[in-house]
């Protein structure tokens, strides 16, 4: 055995106590979303457009022809769309265990490939899925043998009920900052919100769009204060930020959207889905064309998943990240802890 054998031999004698809570989590899981009634199903890697996310960087390659001619198709970056189009086709409840895959992302809770648990339930309330996040988080803690879910010195009770907290409250709470009055019936007020922000003492540049604004105050201030003793389920976003979730039926400004954190870290971002065809194509491309000024890239639009909105009914979807809960449930520090064969670095 060569010295290069050795140390991958060794890398993976430390890496599986880690895996071996992996596959006791992922069985557990299994187990439990076939005991509600879920169809566990498996769509296509490769598809005609990756998600439209203006922050989302997919793979890309090219599906060649027996006769030679080829087409662009991109390693998907999340199952989303594929989903929708089977709930549209007539599936009630689904659930993938999805590898996904994205571009420019790599270190402790990152990593290009990656595993997204991501369910969907049509004809059922939106605030389901908060009670299917609280018996995921017990069903993994009980899996791997812990009673707590713990990253980096902060630690929650997977088996407490998540604490429930608007972004509203939450940017109040956490940075003084009012967000309903930076969110006008006319569109977001960024001169507004950028006031209060460097107010709150966060730095920004001079082109930072609302949304940009958005995103420091959370990393900053909100992010690392959510999920700390329980998990937070952190609701309501602006409408704006939600390009494939429905307004809330109380005030269109926000959207039916959620995310759920624990110990300080982002495990799982949940919708109301939009079903709207026009709004959905509208949104989507918006997306596309910011990318597009920011990346010099963009993605064409799926046109089967925008046609088959017009056939889903109300549904609701989440989309967590099996890996992160994984460390979470045996104290692995960093993703590739959890990974079979993380991807090798360049």
């Amino acid at each position: 055995m060569d010295d290069r054998q050795r140390s991958a031999r060794n890398a993976h004698a430390d890496r599986r106590p880690f895996l071996i809570g992996r596959a006791r989590v992922v069985a557990a899981l299994r187990a439990w979303f076939a005991a509600q009634g879920f169809v566990e199903v498996e769509t296509s890697i490769l598809q005609v457009s990756p998600g439209n996310e203006t922050h989302l960087h997919a793979f890309a390659t090219d599906l060649v022809a027996l006769g030679g001619g080829s087409t662009r198709r991109y390693l998907r970056t999340s199952p989303e769309f594929a989903c929708k189009k089977l709930i549209s086709a007539g599936e009630q409840r689904i659930v993938e265990f999805a590898r996904v895959f994205r571009n420019r992302e790599r270190g402790a809770l990152h990593a290009p490939e990656f595993t997204m648990l991501e369910w969907y339930r049509a004809d059922a309330p939106y605030g389901t899925l908060m009670e299917d996040c609280a018996a995921v988080l017990a069903v993994a803690a009980e899996a791997a043998g812990t009673r707590e879910l713990a990253f980096r010195g902060r630690a929650i009770d997977p088996f407490a009920a998540p604490e429930r907290l608007t972004v509203a409250q939450a940017f109040m709470r956490e940075a003084a900052i009012d967000l309903s009055a930076c969110l006008s019936p006319q569109g977001p007020d960024r001169g507004g919100f950028a006031d209060a922000a460097k107010t709150a003492g966060i730095r920004l540049a001079d082109d930072d769009s609302w949304g940009d604004i958005f995103s420091r105050v959370l990393v900053e201030r909100i992010e690392p204060r959510l999920g700390l003793g329980r998990a937070t389920v952190l609701d309501e976003y602006p409408a704006s930020l939600s390009a494939l979730a429905r307004p809330c039926a109380h005030d269109p400004r926000w959207a039916e959207r959620f995310e759920l954190y624990a110990c300080g870290i982002e495990l799982a971002n949940a919708f109301g889905e939009l079903t709207d065809p026009a709004e959905q194509r509208a949104r989507l491309a918006a997306e596309m064309a910011h990318k597009e000024r920011i990346y010099g890239e963009s993605y064409p639009l799926d046109e089967e998943f925008l046609a088959a909105l017009s056939a889903m009914p109300p549904t609701c979807g989440i989309a967590l990240g099996l890996d992160r809960l994984v460390m979470l449930a045996t104290g692995a520090s960093h993703i590739d802890q959890v990974l079979w064969t993380p991807v090798a670095e360049p």
